[in-house]
């Protein structure tokens, strides 16, 4: 394992759960004298006290091991607080609807930040009945291309993987979509509000103070 529980977060979380060391060893099955030298760094628990040890602390083995407790804060299960977690190594997308501890072929992932789109990311947003359609205008070759499209509304996230030298385009069910992510497998995770990027035309991104203007516009309109 690339990461182990330290005696450190152990007492930090044993303080934290106001126990004693008894008390702990008590719920382990082991004894304080234990619990101590763990705490002191003179031994580590075995791995199958670890499952044991995270219930006693009321977390995961993900969180006791990597030594950070997640306080998720988004109880309403809010899709529009959506985060999006991408394995450098395989190409891996986990989506979280809030904090979360993950890991993919033993790296620690952290959150991509969504960046507003530019010209070199331009998407544009079409309705189509009871759909959005939405292409980016980017290549799709082996080494440079889109990853993936989300659309994500109060209550729902669609995504759709896509794959080099295929097209970097998808089609959503309206269902309240508020926004659209698409993430670039050089430069990123990028985002706009459905209301900005809907019937964009490429000269917009030509013009970068009219295309401004239509944004407050669409904003004022539909915001």
């Amino acid at each position: 394992m690339n990461q182990y529980v330290t005696g450190a977060v152990i007492k930090q979380l044993r303080e934290k759960n106001k126990m004693t060391q008894l008390t702990l060893a008590e719920i382990l099955g082991v004894s304080d004298k234990t619990v101590s030298k763990w705490e002191t760094g003179n031994g580590y628990p075995d791995i199958t006290l670890l499952e044991p040890i995270a219930d006693a602390f009321r977390i995961s083995v993900t969180e006791l091991i990597s030594g950070e407790q997640v306080l998720n804060a988004n109880v309403s299960a809010n899709m529009m607080r959506s985060k999006f977690y991408v394995c450098p190594v395989c190409g891996n997308v986990i989506h979280s609807m809030g904090e979360a501890v993950i890991q993919c072929h033993g790296v620690r992932l952290q959150p991509a930040v969504a960046e507003a789109t530019d010209e070199n990311h331009m998407i544009f947003i079409e309705r189509i009945e009871d759909e959005y359609y939405v292409r980016i205008d980017h290549e799709m070759t082996k080494s440079h291309y889109i990853s993936f499209i989300a659309a994500t509304s109060s209550d729902g996230c669609q995504i759709l993987k896509l794959y080099p030298e295929g097209n970097a385009e998808a089609r959503f069910k309206i269902n309240g979509v508020r926004k659209i992510f698409f993430y670039c497998n050089r430069d990123g995770l990028f985002s706009i509000d459905v209301v900005k990027g809907i019937d964009d035309k490429e000269s917009g991104y030509d013009d970068s103070e009219e295309r401004r203007a239509l944004e407050e516009t669409a904003a004022h309109l539909f915001g």
